[in-house]
């Protein structure tokens, strides 16, 4: 068995032992008391696909809060969210296609944006200049510097804004963050984080349907309005630069969140350097479905991975996880393992409902009472920014390239173990490599007094976007 082999055997049976062990999101937080009527919150959700139906249904369970809009630029789509509130007892919702009516309307207190990434940051900043309190879904921003925005913007005017990086309100895992905080853990240099969930080809290129009842200059917003080559307009715009961040960002956020707070690192590091490609599909989406990233944070990394294309090789009950390596132990998910793998400990406690959460830190009008406060939500986006940033200047190259460029590296990962790994489960996954090139990020450094790179205009460039009027987030002197 040789070394990428074990490697490989060894963080599988991590993930086929946690799963086997009981879960500790299964000791959640009692049922929110009953509440008077005088004292209920007043919400709006904006966005009401996939992610705005959970948070119709997440709302609906919960007894201190109405929920009197519901928003999208397709009107279909807030059929389908009203009629789902209805299902679950609440009374029908107002139903609007601009996300500017629910602003003005001054009896609104909180607003939950679930739109496309791209309205994330401009929708938040716009509620909160309305005096409202926000929850904000992953990633919490397009680009980097429209999260500072959303940052700015919250403190400023004192709203109260939640990023929808739900793990943060688990109650076995603050524990296990807690043990590697306290040093049980020992020294933990390195955690890594996974996302592995086979994607299918969006095909491509077609001329892209706009939905009957869809308004096309509401939902672009802060983006190009530009004629769209893909199949499907819903959800695929997740591999698309102009509205998407790929699945780094779409799901990798989630396991990259847990493990800048298991780490205890602030600020988007010292270096990133990324590589990938998207392989096999033949498609017109422009992000990786093969990505990883090394964030390098001088005595710590992080290393994410993140891969769409279906192999056999992983466990088949787990797609997303994170695993911490201490001197003293390995914790992954929220599960205790000695340093040889053998488990050792599950870590238990009471769980919060993460929308309630954010409704008692409304009421208490702290936003350290946030499970995941906007600060934190921005960073773990940030980091997926820059690790696509990373690609997106990178250039073709062999895999005898990347080991010769990988070998410079000095992080805390096995690097060159991480890459072949990578290459193997491409191989299982039936890539040509003669056919296929991977792309090889720019080794980039970053400035550590800002949210910014060294010396390096290009990669700068990409840390914001040029937006569409009036569709602008505010520079900061206009928040």
């Amino acid at each position: 068995m040789n070394h990428i082999t074990r490697r490989r055997f060894f963080e599988d049976s991590l993930m086929a032992a946690a799963v086997a062990l009981p879960s500790a999101s299964l000791f959640a937080a009692d049922a929110p008391a009953p509440v008077s009527p005088n004292s209920k919150l007043t919400a709006a959700i904006i966005g009401c696909g996939i992610r705005g139906k959970a948070h119709a249904s997440e709302l609906a369970r919960l007894p201190d809060c109405d929920i009197a809009y519901v928003c999208d630029p397709d009107a279909e789509r807030t059929d389908e969210v009203g009629a789902l509130l209805q299902r679950m007892g609440r009374p029908m919702p107002a139903k609007v296609q601009d996300m500017r009516e629910v602003f003005e309307d001054k009896s609104v207190d909180v607003v939950f944006i679930a739109t496309p990434n791209h309205w994330h940051a401009l929708a938040a900043i716009w509620a909160m200049q309305a005096g409202k309190d926000v929850y904000v879904e992953k990633p919490v921003s397009h680009n980097v510097t429209e999260g500072r925005r959303i940052v700015q913007t919250a403190r400023k005017l004192n709203r109260i804004c939640q990023a929808g990086t739900q793990n943060r309100s688990r109650g076995g895992l603050a524990a296990a963050v807690a043990y590697m905080h306290e040093g049980k853990l020992g020294e933990v240099k390195l955690a890594r984080s996974i996302f592995y969930s086979g994607r299918s080809s969006i095909g491509g290129p077609v001329n892209c349907q706009i939905p009957p009842r869809c308004d096309y200059n509401l939902w672009a917003g802060p983006a190009p309005m530009s004629k769209l080559t893909r199949a499907k307009f819903h959800y695929d715009w997740h591999w698309m630069w102009d509205t998407g961040n790929g699945e780094i960002g779409n799901s990798n956020v989630h396991a990259t969140d847990v493990c800048r707070w298991g780490l205890g690192v602030q600020g988007l590091g010292k270096s990133v350097l990324s590589y990938g490609g998207r392989f096999k599909f033949g498609d017109v989406a422009e992000t990786p479905n093969s990505q990883v990233a090394i964030h390098d944070f001088g005595d710590k990394t992080i290393v994410s991975e993140t891969r769409n294309l279906r192999t056999a090789q992983f466990h088949p009950a787990i797609r997303s996880m994170w695993f911490f390596y201490g001197t003293e132990g390995i914790i992954a998910d929220s599960h205790l393992f000695d340093v040889n793998g053998v488990p050792k400990e599950v870590f238990l406690a009471k769980s919060e409902n993460h929308f309630a959460n954010f409704l008692r830190a409304v009421r208490s009008r702290k936003h350290t009472d946030l499970a995941a406060d906007i600060l934190e939500g921005h960073q773990s986006a940030a980091l997926c920014h820059i690790a696509n940033i990373s690609y997106r200047l990178g250039r073709e190259a062999t895999p005898e390239e990347i080991h010769s460029q990988l070998s410079t590296l000095v992080v805390q990962d096995d690097v060159s173990g991480t890459f072949e790994k990578t290459l193997e489960s491409l191989k299982d996954a039936g890539v040509d490599m003669e056919r296929n090139k991977f792309i090889f990020g720019e080794h980039l450094h970053l400035d550590p007094q800002l949210e910014a790179f060294a010396s390096n205009p290009k990669a700068d460039a990409l840390l914001t976007r040029e937006y569409r009027a009036p569709f602008i987030v505010p520079t900061e002197d206009a928040i």
